[in-house]
C-alpha cells in the first residue's frame, strides 16, 4: 500500500475523477443488490401461491430498470478511473523523458539503454495498471463485498452471514504472505528484462559489427541465454500469482458449504424462508468477485510498487552537474582554460593537469595530441558534461561557465562530436535538426561548405534520402560532413570539430577547413585532430600530452621549437607525399597497384 502515499500527489491532483469513479462504482454496487432480492421474492411468492402477472410484470420493470442504470454508471467509472490512470502514464512517462534530457553524460555511461527504456514501458505500464485497475479492484472490493454483507445480514440473517465469513482470515493472511513474495519477484523479472531489452538494443545498433567478425551465433546464444532468464524469472513470479485464485476459490467453497449445511438447518427451523436462503446464496456468489478482486489488486499493487521503486531510483539520482547559474545572459568572448586538475567521475588517475591558454574571440584554435591526451576532455568540460573542482576553471567571457544558465551556454557552440549520431530520418531533416523550418536554401549552403552537397544529389531521393538507424546508409565521410552541416546550420558562435574530419581524404579536408575560413571569420572555431594538417592553418595550436599541455604557438612557431608537434607534422606530410606519388604511379600503370 506504500505506492498509494508515494502517489499521493498524483491522486490529490486527480482527485475529482477518482471520487466520481468511486460514486459510480457505488451505485453499481447497489444496482446488484437488487436481483438476488427478486429472484428471493419471486421464490416465497411462488412458494406462498401469492404470484400475480401484475406483481411479476412489476418485478421485471425493476430488473430492467437496475439493469440500465448498471450500464451507464459502469461506463461512467471506467472513463473516471482508467482515464486517471492513463494520465499518470503520461504524466510519468514525460517526467522521465524530461529527467533523462536534463541528465549529464556520466548518468549515461552508467546506465544502460535497455534498462532505461524499460522504465519508460513496462514499469509505467505497472504503475499506470496500479492507479487505474488496482483502485477499481479494491474500491470494487470493498463498496460490493460491504454492501453485499450488509444485505445479507440486515435482509436474511446476521447469524449466518458470520457463519459464512469464518474462513476469510485465512486468506487475508494468505494472500498478504503471496503479496509480499510477489514483490520480491517482480523486481527481479523487471531487471531481467531490463538486460533483455538492454541486449536487443545493443545487438541491433551493432548489427554490422557482429557480421563482419561472424559473432552471430555466439551472439544469438547470448540472447537465448537473457530470454531463458526472463522466461524463469516470470515463471516464477507466475508459480506465486498463481496462488491467489485457487486459496481464494477455496474459502469461498468452504463458505458456501458453512452456508448451506447451516442455513438449511435454518430453513427447517422457519429460522428464514427458502427463498432467504436462495437470496443468501446468491449474494454469496456475489462475493466471488470482491475476493478474486482483492487477489488481484495485491497482485497489481506488488508489482506496482517494485515498478515505482525503480523509477523513484531514476528521479532521485541527482545530476553531476551544478544547475545553479548567476546571469540569463548569453556568453561572448574570449575562453579562458586554466585548469590546476581535472578527474574524471568515479576514476583515480588525474585526467587533466595544469593547462592554461586562452582562445580570443574570433580565432580558429586548434588541440592535437596522442590518443588520450585530453584533448576531448578539454572540448567536453567546455560543453559541461562534467564540472572541473574550481569554479573559474574555464571563463567564457564575463563569467565562468558555471554561471550561465546550461542552455544558454550550448546555445552558443555548433558541436560536432567523434561519435557522430544520424536519426533515422531524411537527410535534410538531419541536417535542419536545430531548425525544422529553415529554408532549403540555408541546408544547401550549409551542405556547400561541408563538401557533401554533391554526394547528397547523387542519391535517387536527394536530400529526401532517408539514412536509416544511425545513418547506417552513409559512408563514415558522408556521416562527417553531413554533421558538420548541421552544426553550420545553427550559425554557433563557437564551432567545435572534435576530429571530425578523420573519415575524409586530405583533399576534402583542404576544402572544408578553406570554406570555413572564409565563411566563418569573426566566429571562434575549436578543431580537435590526430592529422596536423587539419590545424595547420589555426592561429593558435594546443599540443596536448598526458592531460597536460606541452606547446602552444602558430604552426611556424612549433615548427621552428622542433618537437613533438614538428616531428608528427614533418611524418605525417611524408606519408601524404609518398601516397600522393604511388597513386600517380599505379594511374601511369607503371605498377599494378597490389604490390
Amino acid at each position: 500500500m506504500n505506492v498509494y502515499k508515494k502517489l499521493s500527489w498524483f491522486f490529490k491532483r486527480e482527485w475529482k475523477l477518482y471520487v466520481g469513479g468511486v460514486i459510480a462504482l457505488v451505485l453499481v454496487a447497489l444496482m446488484e443488490l437488487i436481483p438476488p432480492q427478486i429472484i428471493g421474492r419471486v421464490i416465497d411468492y411462488i412458494t406462498e401461491s401469492t404470484l400475480t402477472m401484475n406483481t411479476l410484470s412489476i418485478l421485471l420493470v425493476i430488473l430492467i430498470v437496475a439493469g440500465l442504470l448498471t450500464y451507464i454508471f459502469r461506463y461512467f467509472w471506467r472513463v473516471f478511473i482508467f482515464g486517471a490512470a492513463y494520465r499518470l502514464g503520461k504524466t510519468l512517462r514525460e517526467m522521465l523523458f524530461k529527467k533523462y534530457s536534463d541528465m549529464s553524460t556520466l548518468f549515461f555511461q552508467k546506465r544502460r539503454t535497455g534498462d532505461l527504456m524499460a522504465h519508460a514501458t513496462n514499469d509505467i505500464n505497472a504503475v499506470q495498471g496500479t492507479a487505474g485497475a488496482g483502485i477499481l479492484t479494491i474500491a470494487d472490493s470493498l463498496i460490493t463485498g460491504g454492501a453485499v454483507l450488509v444485505t445479507m445480514a440486515l435482509t436474511v440473517s446476521p447469524k449466518l452471514t458470520l457463519i459464512a465469513m469464518i474462513p476469510l482470515p485465512i486468506m487475508v493472511v494468505l494472500t498478504s504472505y503471496y503479496g509480499r513474495l510477489l514483490n520480491k519477484g517482480f523486481r527481479k523479472a523487471q531487471a531481467a528484462f531490463s538486460s533483455l531489452n538492454d541486449k536487443t538494443s545493443e545487438s541491433i545498433a551493432g548489427v554490422k559489427v557482429i557480421k563482419t567478425f561472424g559473432y552471430e551465433k555466439a551472439d544469438e546464444e547470448d540472447f537465448v541465454e537473457l530470454s531463458e532468464d526472463v522466461v524463469d524469472k516470470n515463471l516464477k513470479v507466475s508459480r506465486i500469482d498463481a496462488l491467489f485464485d485457487p486459496t481464494i476459490m477455496a474459502v469461498i467453497g468452504v463458505s458456501y458449504f458453512l452456508s448451506i449445511f447451516y442455513g438449511a438447518q435454518m430453513v427447517v427451523a422457519d429460522d428464514i424462508t427458502l427463498g432467504q436462503l436462495v437470496t443468501f446464496t446468491t449474494y454469496l456468489g456475489m462475493m466471488v468477485w470482491p475476493m478474486l478482486a482483492l487477489g488481484w489488486f495485491f497482485n497489481l499493487v506488488q508489482r506496482g510498487s517494485a515498478s515505482y521503486e525503480r523509477i523513484e531510483e531514476i528521479m532521485n539520482t541527482k545530476n553531476n552537474i551544478g544547475e545553479d547559474y548567476l546571469t540569463e545572459e548569453r556568453p561572448r568572448g574570449d575562453i579562458k582554460f586554466d585548469i590546476k586538475s581535472f578527474t574524471f567521475p568515479e576514476e583515480e588517475e588525474v585526467g587533466l593537469r595544469d593547462v592554461k591558454f586562452t582562445i580570443a574571440e574570433g580565432t580558429t584554435v586548434g588541440i592535437v595530441g596522442r590518443t588520450g591526451s585530453g584533448k576531448s576532455a578539454l572540448v567536453r568540460l567546455l560543453l559541461r558534461e562534467f564540472d572541473t573542482l574550481y569554479a573559474n576553471d574555464i571563463v567564457y567571457g564575463d563569467y565562468p561557465i558555471r554561471d550561465y544558465r546550461i542552455d544558454k551556454l550550448r546555445e552558443q557552440f555548433g558541436y560536432v562530436p567523434q561519435d557522430h549520431f544520424l536519426f533515422s530520418t531524411s537527410i535534410r531533416d538531419n541536417i535542419a535538426f536545430v531548425n525544422p523550418e529553415v529554408d532549403d536554401e540555408v541546408v544547401f549552403n550549409a551542405t556547400r561548405l561541408a563538401y557533401v552537397h554533391e554526394d547528397i544529389e547523387r542519391f535517387t531521393e536527394g536530400y529526401d534520402t532517408v539514412v536509416g538507424e544511425r545513418g547506417v546508409s552513409l559512408s563514415g565521410g558522408q556521416k562527417q560532413r553531413i554533421s558538420i552541416a548541421r552544426a553550420l546550420v545553427a550559425d554557433p558562435e563557437v564551432l567545435i570539430l572534435d576530429d571530425s574530419l578523420s573519415a575524409v581524404d586530405a583533399e576534402t579536408e583542404e576544402a572544408i577547413l578553406n570554406n570555413l575560413k572564409a565563411t566563418r571569420e569573426r566566429k571562434t572555431n575549436i578543431i580537435t585532430a590526430h592529422r596536423m594538417s587539419a590545424v595547420a592553418h589555426a592561429d593558435l595550436i594546443i599540443v596536448m600530452e598526458s592531460g597536460t599541455v606541452s606547446e602552444m604557438g602558430t604552426h611556424d612557431e612549433l615548427m621552428v621549437s622542433k618537437g613533438w608537434y614538428h616531428d608528427t607534422f614533418k611524418a605525417q606530410s611524408l606519408r601524404s607525399a609518398l601516397e600522393s606519388n604511388l597513386d600517380e604511379i599505379v594511374e601511369r600503370g607503371d605498377v599494378d597497384g597490389t604490390e
